[in-house]
């Protein structure tokens, strides 16, 4: 650690608030404990779970920095104890506890992955989140399939776009819902058949185009949720992995058992290290090769320095984006 610099610039919280309240701010390097690598930051992706954690709403667990951040790719620059994965210099990507607004953040190593063949680290930051969130909801929970149909919410967002080309490359059929017809015409270029949401009966949209589902990923739930059950054929699973429609809903369980359906859901930050690990080896056999045959693809859509998150964050709350909202230190 001795030719570590004893301080790094970083972006605080300073209260609940507005883009406005993320500040640059000078505080220690982190030592890694054991189990964990100190992360030199070089790019981090911006996350909806970081507008929440800004806004008051989604505290850190127990445990985890209080500076926000949940992805990042960068160079290891020390190691905790009883770390034998990964050495000092090593390039790699990775799902942080928090922290990555940053020069240096600490990381539990199954969490790392190495850089795609071929990445820079500005579009290996643009992947953990995502990969780890669509991979766990979509394949894992849902249990998306070869040759079934897949409704995915949000489609231009960065989960969104994610999700369309890895359903896509495990030969799924795929339907999405956008705002406009920019993202629709974004969405159709990755292979997805785009019904607009707004001002417009979308489950009616999706029902004359696909008749119905084998899978919904929901990230509205809300008012959308009994309509998910609606479209899913017998046996589909329904994933909720956020709420910005809101937390309730009223569904009709007789639907529920009659179809046999599954409603599922998860959030990513409480798991286990070692869930956390877990996934992070089937993204490295599934769809690492993936990346690297350049098959599927992270969409970056603007960069901005650490210094200014506030501006990165205004960006992701206009919902103009197609893909990732990205940063550099």
């Amino acid at each position: 650690m001795s030719a570590l610099p004893a301080t790094m610039m970083c972006v605080e919280i300073r209260k609940p608030g507005g883009p406005e309240v993320l500040v640059p701010a000078t505080r220690p390097v982190p030592k890694p404990a054991a189990g964990e690598i100190l992360l030199k930051v070089a790019a981090i992706g911006v996350n909806r779970p970081d507008l929440a954690q800004r806004a008051g709403t989604y505290p850190p667990p127990p445990g985890a920095s209080d500076l926000p951040g949940l992805e990042a790719a960068g160079s290891v620059a020390a190691l905790g104890d009883g770390v034998t994965t990964l050495k000092v210099g090593d390039a790699v990507c990775a799902l942080t506890p928090g922290g990555s607004y940053a020069e240096y953040c600490t990381v539990p190593a199954p969490q790392c992955l190495p850089l795609p063949k071929g990445f820079d680290m500005l579009r290996a930051a643009a992947l953990p989140e995502n990969y780890f969130t669509v991979w766990h909801n979509l394949f894992e929970r849902g249990q998306l399939a070869a040759g079934e149909s897949v409704l995915i919410h949000g489609g231009a967002s960065g989960i969104g776009t994610t999700a369309i080309q890895l359903a896509k490359a495990f030969g799924a059929r795929v339907f999405t819902t956008v705002r406009n017809a920019e993202k629709a015409e974004a969405v159709t270029r990755l292979g997805a058949q785009a019904v607009l949401y707004k001002d417009n009966d979308w489950a009616a949209e999706v029902r004359k185009l696909a008749g119905g589902v084998d899978v919904v990923l929901d990230m509205v739930a809300g008012d959308y949720l009994p309509k998910n059950l609606q479209l899913l054929k017998q046996d589909g699973r329904c994933v909720v992995i956020a709420l910005l429609g809101g937390a309730k809903a009223e569904i009709n369980a007789g639907l529920v058992m009659v179809n046999r359906l599954t409603l599922t859901g998860s959030t990513l930050r409480p798991q286990s290290i070692a869930n956390k690990g877990r996934m992070a080896q089937g993204l490295k056999e599934k769809v690492w090769p993936l990346l690297e045959a350049g098959t599927i693809r992270p969409i970056i859509f603007k960069t901005f320095a650490l210094e200014d998150a506030a501006s990165a964050h205004a960006e992701l709350e206009r919902a103009d984006h197609v893909g990732k909202v990205m940063m550099t230190v």
